[in-house]
């Protein structure tokens, strides 16, 4: 047997010993249990990167979540600085992330939902689904809901700037010829896009510490489970 096949052959055995070692831990509780204990965890983790998201500079000062200028504004950015727009950049970069952070607010609700709404089957598949596999449960079941409801606090805030109804038009002509991806066309669906990418990243770096380090769940059961699974 070739070193690939030997490989592969290695992986198709030990992948089904992960999985189970994974549900084998958590034999010594209810299904229930441990769907309160990912219920409580979950909440937890999201609850905090909206917290640390939905209010001021936080994703201004966050670099790991800061919303840049849109590609094509970026790639004109230094011919625009030449002619005095500079100004007119910073405030948009401003105005793009202030709206990030009123939107992220509005996420709250929807996410407890979510978890409410959580099957027993879901919950197993996320408990040993990997260490984001919650964060990717909550993207499934919100992303398009939530992008309902950040589309029109963003649109307010970027309203009032003469440069982003500039870029939306010159945007939108250039999104017609397939110079410009379609989703950036507009400035608000991009800070909106970029502003669930922010709040997807935060969620699922809370999942990680708290799988990582269960002690510091908030919930009795969430301790327990994820204790469990270390």
């Amino acid at each position: 047997m070739g070193p690939i096949l030997r490989a592969f052959a290695l992986l198709v055995i030990c992948t089904p010993l992960w999985a189970a070692g994974g549900l084998a831990s958590l034999a010594g509780f209810s299904e229930q249990n441990s769907a309160t204990g990912l219920r409580e965890a979950l909440t937890q983790g999201a609850g905090r990167a909206v917290d640390l998201l939905g209010r001021r500079d936080g994703f201004l000062a966050n670099p790991k979540v800061k919303i840049p200028l849109p590609e094509a504004l970026e790639k004109a950015e230094p011919l625009l600085r030449m002619t005095g727009r500079g100004k007119d950049l910073d405030e948009l970069v401003t105005a793009m992330n202030r709206a990030a952070e009123a939107a992220v607010p509005e996420a709250r609700s929807l996410l407890v939902n979510a978890v409410k709404q959580m099957s027993v089957q879901d919950a197993k598949n996320i408990l040993t689904g990997g260490d984001d596999s919650g964060t990717r449960y909550f993207r499934q079941h919100t992303e398009g809901r939530l992008t309902e409801l950040f589309l029109p606090v963003v649109k307010r805030s970027t309203d009032r700037l003469a440069l982003a109804g500039q870029y939306n038009a010159l945007a939108g002509q250039a999104a017609t010829f397939g110079l410009l991806k379609a989703e950036d066309a507009q400035i608000e669906g991009y800070v909106t896009r970029k502003a669930l990418d922010g709040l997807y990243l935060l969620i699922a770096e809370e999942e990680r510490a708290i799988r990582a380090n269960p002690v510091e769940a908030a919930g009795t059961w969430a301790k327990r489970i994820f204790g469990a699974l270390k």
